[in-house]
């Protein structure tokens, strides 16, 4: 029943930043874990950051601690991943998730996923 549709990818030159949005749809958002995920081909994929229901907690990536930011809107069922200071080494397919555990980084944690936008950074 749960559906979630990222959005916001796109191109951007290194030094830029990018605001990905996830809306989930199907009920549980309030009490769910939204993490975010990337994956470039031929790796695995890869945790980047994550927000606790209630938003009372975060967890981020090395790569990411510093220069992304998550958070969340339970009135509008969506989960935010603001991107600064982007790099090449950022590019990669973004893709959101929800699980009903905590603290919740790896692939495992999460029941449902989204089919992802793509983030290219350029320079």
């Amino acid at each position: 029943q749960v559906q979630l549709v990222e959005s916001g990818g796109g191109l951007v030159q290194a030094g830029e930043s990018l605001r990905l949005s996830c809306a989930l749809s199907g009920g549980g958002f309030s009490t769910a874990a939204m993490g975010w995920f990337r994956q470039v081909a031929g790796k695995e994929r890869e945790f980047v950051a994550a927000i606790k229901w209630t938003g009372e907690s975060t967890s981020y990536a090395d790569s990411a601690r510093g220069r992304f930011t998550v958070s969340r809107d339970d009135a509008k069922n969506t989960v935010f991943l603001q991107m600064n200071s982007l790099n090449h080494d950022d590019t990669a397919v973004y893709y959101c998730a929800c699980g009903w555990v905590w603290p919740a980084k790896k692939v495992n944690d999460y029941d449902y996923w989204g089919p992802g936008t793509q983030v290219t950074v350029s320079s």
